[in-house]
């Protein structure tokens, strides 16, 4: 598990078991423990040690550390309860698994090693706010050693935090030339409202262009797509922005889309047929009126 994402009414109590594996052939203690995260700029940022902030506080382990054996493996249950006059709104955190090794043989240094799983809680009455976000401008880039990249702006609508991840892929580049796709920068961690940059880096020898490019993000079930016609510069320049041919959604979203518009046109046609076929008052028999009058 590499997260704990939920929306959590006040007063709710929910439990999730963590697996701890050691990849050493030395038997290892594991200390584990909560610790305290933020969002700022488009980061997930992590507090020092163990600092301590709102949500550490709801946070429960029925263990503090578990000794595990050569490439084995230990389980620790996480309990949080959220107190029933917690205020609206996203809290982060982190619960860390940490080992420390001895100094090596006439040094001083000791070294921790750790690894987390990051926690997304929103808290609030009803369901949970949607996930979402758009994605801008394109602007391609050579660094002073050549290296092309592509930079896509991305700005979280939607009510949730994101990390996003994707892929950058070329085609019809000179002599109908395709390449990718390429990894876009990971990390990007976007507050709702947020806005930041996602970057993909490409091979020293692409050519400039011009390309088609298409940009496929997502965080979660919350995919976007948009493709553009770019041209990369010389070396130590930033290129022109990219000319917009479309933008896609994930078809999760459209068919949520078609699903709401059949909704209404079946609305509409219960509607217009009440309409044409009113009920007679309660307690009036319709007249039957016979034939040739």
């Amino acid at each position: 598990m590499r997260y704990i994402v939920d929306h959590l009414p006040p007063g709710t109590t929910i439990k999730r078991q963590l697996l701890i594996a050691n990849r050493t052939d030395e038997a290892r203690r594991i200390d584990v423990y909560p610790a305290a995260a933020s969002v700022d700029g488009s980061e997930f940022k992590f507090g020092e040690g163990r600092t301590a902030n709102e949500l550490t506080s709801w946070i429960t382990l029925d263990k503090s550390a578990v000794e595990v054996g050569p490439w084995g493996e230990g389980r620790i249950l996480a309990t949080i309860k959220v107190p029933p006059p917690a205020s609206r709104g996203e809290r982060y955190g982190v619960i860390w698994a940490s080992a420390t090794s001895a100094p090596r043989d006439g040094g001083e240094i000791t070294q921790i090693h750790r690894v987390g799983v990051r926690m997304y809680l929103d808290i609030g009455p009803g369901g949970e706010p949607v996930s979402d976000f758009s994605i801008g401008e394109l602007r391609p880039a050579r660094s002073p050693e050549g290296v092309p990249t592509v930079t896509a702006q991305v700005t979280n609508t939607g009510g949730r935090a994101i990390d996003l991840t994707g892929t950058v892929a070329l085609t019809e580049g000179p002599a109908d030339s395709r390449a990718g796709p390429f990894p876009v920068v990971q990390g990007v961690t976007l507050p709702p409202g947020g806005s930041g940059q996602v970057t993909a880096r490409l091979p020293a020898e692409l050519p400039n262009g011009p390309w088609k490019i298409e940009v496929n993000l997502e965080s979660g079930l919350v995919k976007r797509s948009i493709t553009a016609q770019i041209q990369f510069p010389d070396p130590g320049q930033v290129g022109e922005r990219g000319s917009v041919i479309s933008r896609m959604t994930s078809a999760w979203t459209v068919g949520a889309a078609i699903a709401g518009l059949l909704l209404l046109a079946g609305l509409a046609v219960l509607a217009r047929r009440s309409r044409q076929s009113p009920r007679p008052p309660t307690g009036t028999p319709r007249e039957r009126i016979p034939a040739g009058r």
